[in-house]
């Protein structure tokens, strides 16, 4: 296989582990059973609803990148609500998804970059916080079409965006 076809290629399929909003900007997330992406917007409820054509309309995280921050932190787990993610997934790599649309649920997501940590992953998890994220971010994306997304959706590869 050549370049293009390892990356067009990715046979793994994910699944939503906890899905999160938050209504205003500094407050804690809410975590749902169910949410409603809603086309080139963000997530029904959640603070950046209402503005499109942001390369941030909604972001994700690995279960397994949280781990890794536990153990760099020496803790027992994460509380994904302190990590300000909507979406933590499980059971695939999500950088494999940047610059790719991708089927979460009833939703097509196009994965738009890295979702870099901010200065609350030292407020929220501590010291080394952020540097313990580093890396272990996740990624963001924008809502290609809306859709119902609840917790045990599936998240698959759907087409290389050109």
């Amino acid at each position: 296989m050549n370049f293009q076809e390892l990356q067009d290629s990715l046979p793994q399929i994910g699944q939503i582990e906890w899905i999160g909003i938050r209504p205003d900007r500094y407050e804690d997330l809410k975590a749902v059973s169910r949410v409603q992406a809603l086309t080139d917007q963000s997530l029904a409820g959640d603070h950046y609803s209402g503005k499109p054509g942001s390369k941030r309309q909604i972001t994700l995280i690995q279960a397994e990148h949280l781990r890794a921050v536990a153990s760099y932190l020496k803790v027992e787990n994460i509380d994904p609500n302190l990590v300000r993610r909507n979406l933590v997934t499980k059971g695939i790599n999500l950088t494999a998804l940047k610059n790719r649309q991708f089927q979460v649920g009833e939703a097509l997501l196009e994965g738009t970059g890295d979702c870099a940590p901010c200065s609350r992953m030292e407020q929220n998890l501590g010291p080394g916080g952020w540097n313990a994220m580093r890396g272990h971010g996740g990624i963001t994306a924008r809502i290609v079409n809306g859709g119902s997304i609840k917790l045990g959706d599936q998240i698959h590869l759907v087409v290389a965006v050109p």
